[in-house]
């Protein structure tokens, strides 16, 4: 019994060890950006992005820069309300639900695309439906096996649900009273594209991004419909970084992320990795359409 206990401490000690390890160089240190960002796609495109750009922010502003994947969208927003994550890439709705949680946050930039942005329903090519020109052509996905993409993504959840209500669909409307969330918009094709779910909805850049680059992620799949525009994604900076790094810091943050030039090499690389041509300014009202429909929607209360 001794024994099973001092082993039972053993782990429990070097469990603690390890986490502690984990967190308290980044917290320790308050010279460190960390940034963040919504985990929508594979996880292996977004440590790619966000590492290089991550370093370019480090190169410019001569601080230190750390990326720290979150493990879903409200480990995002939480870990910015914690201060645990100084600038988020956040989606339009966990931008507003981070925003409002977190006094004094500073909406930083948004890409160029992001102005205008778009979802698209997509179909199993089994179903043989053909697409269609406008909203109340969705009531033929009525009795189907949907799924979104995020429970918090604006492109895979809120705007898509939000089309179908206003098409007069419900969740109840949909095979089994319910529908399917998988949690990425890779995962939304690649679930339709299986046939484990006969339709989905998912953010329209990335959409096109497969059918570009992974033809068998997309050969089983049909394009349904493509919604109105939206706004979208954007940088979400602490209001306390002035105090942290240096004065203006916030103000030179701001203006390194919307001089990233796509006629600059290292810069284009970036800019590639967003799928955008640069970033631009963006302020919080823009996303106050996105913050009606969301508590419409209940996802805002």
């Amino acid at each position: 019994m001794n024994k099973i206990f001092i082993n039972v401490k053993k782990i429990v000690v070097t469990s603690t060890i390890f986490f502690a390890t984990l967190s308290s160089p980044l917290n320790a240190n308050s010279k460190v950006l960390k940034i963040g960002a919504i985990p929508d796609q594979n996880q292996e495109v977004l440590d790619k992005r966000f590492n290089l750009f991550a370093k370019e922010l480090a190169k410019t502003l001569d601080v230190k820069v750390k990326y720290i994947p979150v493990i879903n969208y409200v480990a995002a927003v939480t870990g910015f309300r914690t201060n645990d994550l100084d600038l988020v890439w956040f989606g339009g709705l966990s931008g507003v639900q981070a925003r409002l949680q977190t006094p004094n946050a500073i909406v930083i930039a948004q890409r160029d695309i992001d102005k205008e942005f778009k979802s698209v329903f997509i179909v199993n090519k089994k179903l043989k439906l053909d697409s269609i020109s406008n909203k109340n052509g969705l009531k033929k996905l009525k009795n189907l096996r949907f799924t979104f993409g995020s429970e918090n993504s604006t492109s895979g959840r809120l705007m898509p649900e939000y089309y179908l209500n206003d098409a007069g669909i419900k969740i109840e409307n949909f095979k089994g009273k319910r529908v399917g969330f998988s949690g990425s918009h890779d995962a939304t094709i690649a679930l339709v594209n299986s046939g484990a779910f006969d339709a989905g909805a998912l953010n329209k850049q990335v959409w096109e991004n497969n059918l570009k680059n992974n033809p068998k992620r997309t050969k089983n799949v049909n394009l349904f419909w493509i919604t109105p525009d939206y706004v979208d994604y954007h940088w979400v900076a602490q209001g306390n970084l002035d105090n942290r790094f240096r004065k203006g810091f916030t103000k030179e943050l701001k203006s390194t992320i919307l001089n990233l030039d796509i006629k600059n090499k290292e810069n284009k690389k970036i800019l590639d990795m967003f799928n955008a041509k640069k970033f631009i300014e963006a302020e919080s009202s823009d996303y106050k359409n996105i913050e009606v429909i969301a508590r419409k929607l209940k996802k805002i209360r």
